[in-house]
């Protein structure tokens, strides 16, 4: 696999942490020097590895704001 080179921007904010010290994250990153995405997924601590995750526009993050917004939670 080559090479994914990473560069966090903004650590938006903390979601969850699990027992061994991985923190579920929301993060502006740029992916191989590209424009940067809102990126959400599983960081080791020092961010030296990652799990798998979803990266959105700052569109797609505001549709997804709307529709976490009209959804009705028990």
């Amino acid at each position: 696999m080559a090479n994914i080179k990473y560069e966090i921007i903004d650590t938006i904010g903390v979601l969850s942490e699990s027992s061994n010290g991985w923190q579920k994250e929301l993060n502006l990153i740029s992916w191989n020097d590209r424009e940067p995405k809102y990126d959400l997924r599983d960081w080791a601590p020092e961010h030296e590895k990652m799990g798998k995750g979803v990266t959105l526009t700052a569109k797609e993050l505001t549709s997804l704001k709307s529709m976490l917004n009209e959804m009705k939670l028990d």
